[in-house]
């Protein structure tokens, strides 16, 4: 079943629009938000995440932000730049892809326990798309978490995202997972825990059909 659109077109617009690869192509060791908020990341998938399980981080740079005493059996990471994912030391492999330009990933179905996507989905220009691969890839009763907070690069953000409230954008990323289908209802976390806000939406998928 194709997922449900919720963006159109002018949704979709980017301010920048040259090639995504270009503005990924230099390496950023950079953290994209701060340490409060990293570690109120670390403690929620501490929570959602099965200690031993199958792990996919989806838009993954240098790190992770998965809690440091739990062990997973494989973490795979993807993003767009191949030298920021060789420095992630969480990760046990990884590959690089253009999601705005080929959603498809190259996975099988039902594969992972997990998928997370931290303060990047802002740059996806079909998340609809993007997020019914993910739901395709989770196992039954898997978990997708994603979070955000108020900083991104405003040249690559979408302008659906670029025009919203923080609250809008929590329920626009709701709405994505809601719209493929695939999910329970989704769960909205807001915090304020440092300087940074904190949102996250977690959406398990169904565990039958």
């Amino acid at each position: 079943m194709a997922p449900e659109r919720v963006l159109d077109a002018a949704d979709r617009e980017k301010s920048d629009r040259r090639d995504d690869a270009r503005f990924y192509a230099r390496p950023r060791f950079v953290q994209h938000v701060d340490k409060a908020f990293r570690e109120r990341l670390a403690d929620l998938y501490a929570e959602y995440l099965p200690a031993g399980g199958t792990v996919l981080d989806l838009m993954s740079s240098h790190v992770s932000h998965l809690p440091e005493d739990v062990a997973f059996e494989r973490v795979l990471g993807h993003g767009m730049n191949s030298e920021e994912l060789r420095a992630n030391p969480r990760l046990d492999d990884s590959f690089t892809q253009d999601l705005n330009r080929e959603a498809t990933l190259p996975l099988e179905d039902d594969t992972f326990d997990a998928v997370t996507i931290a303060v990047s989905i802002q740059y996806l220009q079909y998340p609809e798309a993007v997020v019914a691969e993910i739901a395709r890839v989770l196992r039954p009763g898997g978990v997708l978490i994603v979070s955000f907070s108020s900083r991104c690069f405003p040249t690559k953000a979408i302008r659906a995202w670029r025009e919203a409230t923080m609250g809008e954008r929590a329920e626009l990323v709701a709405e994505y997972a809601r719209g493929t289908g695939g999910f329970d209802s989704p769960e909205v976390v807001s915090e304020k825990p440092g300087i940074d806000p904190f949102y996250a939406v977690v959406a398990g998928t169904r565990s039958t059909a």
